[in-house]
């Protein structure tokens, strides 16, 4: 006996699964009990050169054929983006198959239908992928911490964003000349918005949310802010402060409601996030019973995230081999228990502050600004006052103590208005951890 699986896309992602099932397919064998067979890949361009070397006979162009093959157990999603990854499985599940996908963009999106139509087909959907590379966080959070209520987690989840961050703190490059170096690295696409603005971090948050706390989370609920206006004087002033500059997918079980969060963040250099570099992805999750637990590894690439696709198709084939289906939840939680939990405004988040206030050199300027943070019940802890920069302003640098954002918001307009402020101040929320 063997299980047969069919692939749509042979890209990055699926090259790395195919390697990976060619290469191991004797060890996946001991551990699974019998072989898996690629019997299909579906592909635009057979023709095109491929980064794995495979048999003519495998591809094919007509992907309704794996939809229409009996033997087909499992079908493996690789394509990326809405549709037609979208339409291809649903039209998976209709045809009784499991489904294996890598794309958190589709599960964001179209999750609740996506699951639902499964459940209804008695079938199951797998995307330890779609999260982490190679990182088990999926697998983690729905069966190893099923017994923990989730208190808080804080995750580097995005490795582009961590590579140019990495960057500019030890090269001290701008944001475009980090950006630069990770499109000449392959760490970056051309067009880098949804990683640089914040997106992709966004829908992984949507799913690690949803798996953490079984409720249906939206890009919408989630605040978003990217790292293009990061600049390498606030690095290097966090780092004087001893504070390391991450972008961090955070949310956290609070009596208000849920924190859901993606924007940079200075980190304590002592945290073990801090020592996160270049395109490394972390998770650190912290559980009432279990307390705090830190995941890391490559979060991108051909075979970190082929590994964990194949993680997957060897869970599902499986399930195959026992008869059995949705034996584990897709999402954690059984769907019908899934609800609406309230998510807390980012005005009412209260957290610790970096500023930066570019002023002209005059005597009262600090004064003036303290005076109004108090007002709105803003606490200084720290602050840093140094030379010139170019044009005559001086930088004024200071730490909050915890401090609400709606707070922050009002003070920061009512300082920017003043004659003294040259520039618009600069924010970085900190985390504890």
């Amino acid at each position: 006996m063997s299980i047969q699986i069919g692939i749509i896309g042979l890209g990055t992602v699926g090259s790395g699964t195919v390697k990976i099932l060619f290469e191991n397919q004797k060890l996946i064998k001991k551990r699974l009990g019998c072989p898996i067979v690629v019997k299909k890949i579906a592909v635009r361009n057979p023709s095109l050169p491929r980064l794995v070397e495979v048999p003519d006979t495998l591809l094919t162009t007509d992907v309704e054929s794996i939809f229409r093959d009996p033997e087909i157990k499992i079908v493996v999603e690789l394509i990326g983006g809405l549709e037609p990854a979208r339409t291809f499985i649903l039209k998976a599940i209709s045809a009784k198959k499991h489904v294996v996908t890598a794309n958190k963009a589709v599960l964001a999106e179209y999750g609740q239908e996506l699951f639902a139509a499964a459940k209804e087909n008695g079938v199951d959907i797998a995307f330890e992928a779609a999260v982490g590379g190679g990182v088990p966080i999926i697998k983690t959070l729905k069966e190893s911490l099923a017994g923990n209520r989730i208190l808080s987690l804080a995750g580097i989840v995005n490795g582009t964003c961590n590579y140019i961050l990495t960057r500019m703190t030890e090269e001290g490059l701008s944001f475009e000349e980090a950006l630069t170096k990770a499109q000449e690295a392959g760490f970056a696409e051309a067009d880098p918005s949804l990683d640089v603005d914040g997106i992709d971090a966004a829908h992984k948050l949507a799913l690690l949310t949803t798996l953490a706390h079984g409720t249906n989370v939206c890009l919408e609920d989630i605040y978003v802010e990217g790292i293009r206006d990061v600049e390498p004087l606030d690095i290097t002033f966090a780092q004087e402060l001893g504070f390391v500059t991450k972008l961090l997918a955070i949310c956290k079980d609070t009596k208000e409601g849920l924190e859901v969060r993606v924007h940079p963040a200075l980190v304590n250099k002592n945290h073990v996030l801090a020592s996160v570099r270049m395109a490394y992805n972390a998770f650190y999750i912290r559980g009432d019973a279990v307390e705090d637990i830190l995941l890391y590894g490559l979060g991108a690439g051909q075979m970190p995230t082929g590994s964990a696709v194949v993680s997957d198709i060897i869970d599902l084939a499986r399930n195959v081999l026992a008869d059995s289906a949705c034996r584990v939840p897709p999402l954690s939680f059984q769907l019908a228990d899934l609800a609406k939990l309230p998510i807390k405004p980012m005005e009412e988040v209260i957290c610790r502050y970096y500023f930066r206030f570019s002023v002209v050199d005059r005597p009262g300027v600090l004064s003036k600004i303290a005076g109004i943070l108090g007002g709105h019940q803003i606490s200084i802890e720290t602050v840093i006052q140094k030379g010139r920069e170019k044009g005559g302003s001086v930088p004024i640098v200071m730490l909050t103590h915890e401090a609400k954002e709606s707070s922050v918001r009002k003070a920061l307009s009512m300082i920017d208005q003043l004659d003294i402020v040259t520039a618009p101040t600069k924010l970085l929320r900190i985390e504890q951890g």
